[in-house]
């Protein structure tokens, strides 16, 4: 089985991924921290490299939907390949970074890899203001992350906005700016609840165990 959790920059994927993995006892899929041969370049000259770099996220990403599909353990993923294919590459193409003609080919590469692959079992996506993505950013204090601009979140965001309302596959919205769910037993346990509505059926998981 396979449970996915999408969402903007400091919305709190990756927690969300740890806590559910020990939740359930599922096996967490976190993005990969693997060096990126294309990064520096990109850095350099945007222009240039953008494509180069957007194949190999998506390269990376499918390698992980391929291997997940063939996994018998049920995995918990932080970020999924739909958000590298909708959200950060047409930012890239919206900023005049990529050629019409090299988001073309990306995007019929992505529709190719897509029809070999099916919907995550369940989507949760955690919607957050900008507000709050600044809040959770400013508070993790990673550096590379400090210079991030309000407009970009906002672009990511609307861009997120407009691919989750297009989604057709199960699907969980969490309005986190309203729920803490990492310091709070009782918000993550409305979480739980609403996957375990999903997955299980009208049992909870504890009763199931049971």
């Amino acid at each position: 089985m396979h449970i996915a959790i999408a969402g903007n920059i400091g919305c709190g994927k990756t927690t969300l991924t740890r806590m559910l993995a020990k939740r359930y006892g599922w096996t967490p899929k976190y993005e990969s921290v693997d060096y990126n041969p294309y990064l520096e370049d990109f850095y350099a000259d945007m222009k240039r490299w953008s494509f180069n770099l957007q194949i190999y996220f998506l390269n990376t990403r499918f390698k992980d939907v391929v291997e997940i599909s063939r996994s018998k353990e049920t995995i918990v993923q932080d970020r999924t390949i739909y958000e590298d294919a909708c959200i950060f590459a047409p930012n890239i193409h919206s900023m005049g970074n990529m050629s019409d003609r090299d988001f073309q080919t990306y995007q019929d590469l992505f529709a190719l890899m897509m029809s070999l692959v099916r919907h995550p079992d369940l989507m949760i996506y955690l919607r957050s203001s900008i507000p709050h993505l600044i809040a959770k950013i400013q508070k993790r204090g990673r550096q590379y992350e400090q210079s991030i601009q309000i407009d970009y979140l906002k672009g990511l965001n609307d861009r997120y906005e407009e691919w989750i309302s297009g989604y057709d596959g199960e699907l969980l919205i969490i309005d986190a700016d309203h729920i803490d769910f990492e310091n709070t037993p009782h918000d993550f346990q409305i979480i739980t609840d609403q996957i375990d509505a999903r997955l299980f059926g009208l049992f909870s998981f504890d009763e199931q165990k049971g």
